[in-house]
């Protein structure tokens, strides 16, 4: 025995050839005579495997892939080579296997029951969430000295300070769309004077915080879970409630804390910026001298719109550090979960941002604030 495989051919004399394989069918011989026998096969009516010395089970795949391809017979196969062709057939390996399907008006409602459950679970999770913070503020009201002031002030430079400027440069771009945009269609009607009116209204009411809570949300929010989902993961918050430190009280509220706070500043802050664009523009392209604008921004601009911001930038920070937190604490399993709940967080943070800014516009509005 060489180590190596061979084929040959020959005239089986009805317009057919016979494959004859010889030395040794195994996994480090095959790839050559796979090779060598590519495009010299023709119609092959036999398999004749007398002549083979050693087989092992990728040489009886390949003898039972030949005997497919053809439909040829194979012959003169050993008791061993005949229980590893026995073996391939039976493995099935050229059948075509598909998982099972159900219908679709079985599908709908079962996945309709997935969701529901897993939204009645998501309530639980919430609620509970919701009941440790609670408990966690009146541990730490009660007990002042155990406040975490240091994370907190960690966490109020990562919200608020480092975010500066990207949020700037975000909100001075803002400003200027707003001013470009709203003084070519006003000027249709001879207005553009009142694209100050639109600049520090939109700005300081809607645009300013709802930017920013969004960029706070993609920003902030995802570090949030991923930082407490890779401690979740690492239980390393296990370890923390081992030595008789509070989680809740160490990781969580301080970030929320500082979400909220620092939300009231970079909301106030970004529609400052905001404005402050528009007045560039009104300089560039409207002719309006830059004080003038933003005295004029005083005179048209009621002070509940400034107060309608206000109200509006702290609750977005407090969702937004509730989702990053909530699903940072819920990762469990693998590293995967991490980056899943890291995108849950961002997306429920945004979604609720926005559906909470529709019901305040419908509320300001009720209460003669519009």
């Amino acid at each position: 025995m060489d180590g190596t495989a061979h084929f040959s051919l020959e005239d089986a004399g009805d317009g057919t050839e016979r494959l004859a394989l010889s030395g040794a069918l195994l996994i480090s011989t095959i790839g050559t005579l796979d090779r060598d026998m590519r495009g010299s096969l023709g119609r092959v009516s036999r398999i004749d495997l007398s002549g083979v010395d050693e087989i092992d089970t990728v040489g009886a795949f390949l003898a039972c892939q030949l005997s497919a391809d053809h439909d040829a017979q194979i012959v003169g196969a050993s008791a061993r080579a005949q229980r590893l062709l026995a073996a391939i057939e039976g493995a099935g390996a050229h059948d075509e296997h598909a998982a099972p399907k159900e219908a679709v008006w079985e599908r709908v409602p079962l996945a309709l029951g997935y969701q529901v459950f897993e939204a009645r679970e998501g309530v639980a999770g919430v609620v509970g969430a919701l009941g440790r913070i609670m408990i966690g503020f009146g541990n730490l009201a009660r007990n002042p000295s155990k406040f975490p002031y240091r994370a907190l002030v960690a966490q109020m430079e990562q919200v608020g300070v480092s975010a500066l400027p990207i949020i700037g440069l975000m909100s001075f771009l803002i400003g200027v769309v707003i001013a470009q945009q709203g003084a070519v269609q006003l000027e249709q009607f001879g207005a553009e004077a009142l694209t100050v009116n639109l600049v520090g209204r939109i700005s300081l009411r809607e645009l300013g915080v709802l930017m920013t809570a969004i960029m706070v949300a993609g920003r902030s929010g995802s570090a949030f879970a991923a930082q407490l989902g890779t401690m979740k993961l690492t239980e390393e918050s296990d370890a923390m409630r081992t030595i008789g430190i509070s989680p809740t009280e160490v990781l969580i509220i301080p970030r929320i804390l500082a979400c909220t706070f620092m939300m009231l500043l970079l909301g106030f802050y970004a529609s400052v910026i905001a404005i402050i664009g528009g007045a560039v523009i009104g300089q560039v392209g409207l002719g309006i001298p830059f004080f003038t604008f933003l005295t004029r921004v005083q005179e048209v601009v009621p002070v509940h719109d400034v107060w309608v911001g206000l109200i509006k930038a702290p609750v977005f920070g407090l969702i937004i550090a509730m989702a990053g937190c909530y699903h940072g604490m819920r990762v469990e399993g693998n590293s995967e979960e991490v980056g899943k709940r890291t995108t849950m967080a961002v997306v429920s943070a945004i979604f609720a941002v926005i559906v909470l800014d529709a019901f305040f516009a419908v509320f300001f509005t009720e209460i003669g604030w519009g």
